[in-house]
């Protein structure tokens, strides 16, 4: 099957000149390849895609819309948020206080203790990589906790250890 029958050159040229991003132009170089013998194998090859991804490329440029939009992909909005921007603005204060202020008896935040909040607050269940993302978003960042120093108390020394029992990793406010 040919493909561009009806489209020149000189106007897959003009139409680079106007297009933004990275996936419009490579859409575009390997049509102008393609209208000068390149084969959709070699394209593939070239952009190391499979040779349908080309033959997709090249296709979608058969129609009636502008080139311009013919080469873009539309807005994609994703999925929708399981928390409303009240709720989020809730969930941000709250990690930026103890977990003992909401009635969690431990001494940082972590994904997991995260994931229970969410569920007994707002009735709602995210996955702990979720979690995470979560607490990064709310502006905390992973603190991996560190040896004590060898002439610290021993009182200091047990309750960084119990510490690190129950919390294994800690997410706290910069």
């Amino acid at each position: 099957m040919n493909h561009l029958d009806e489209i020149s050159v000189e106007e897959l040229q003009a139409t680079l000149d106007n297009v933004d991003g990275k996936k419009p132009t490579q859409r575009l170089l390997a049509a102008i390849a393609y209208k000068n013998g390149v084969s959709q194998t070699e394209l593939a090859e070239w952009y190391d895609v499979q040779r349908r991804t080309i033959y997709s490329w090249l296709k979608r440029l058969d129609t009636d819309e502008s080139l311009e939009q013919a080469v873009s992909d539309d807005k994609r909005t994703g999925r929708k948020r399981k928390l409303s921007e009240t709720q989020q603005e809730i969930f941000e204060e709250t990690v930026h206080k103890p977990p003992s202020e909401v009635g969690i008896d431990a001494p940082a935040w972590t994904p997991a203790l995260a994931q229970q909040y969410l569920a007994d607050a707002f009735d709602v269940e995210y996955s702990i990589p979720s979690c995470r993302r979560l607490l990064k978003e709310a502006g905390l960042s992973y603190q991996k906790p560190r040896r004590s120093a060898a002439e610290a108390d021993e009182d200091d020394q047990e309750k960084f250890y119990d510490d690190l029992k129950k919390s294994g990793g800690r997410w706290t406010p910069p």
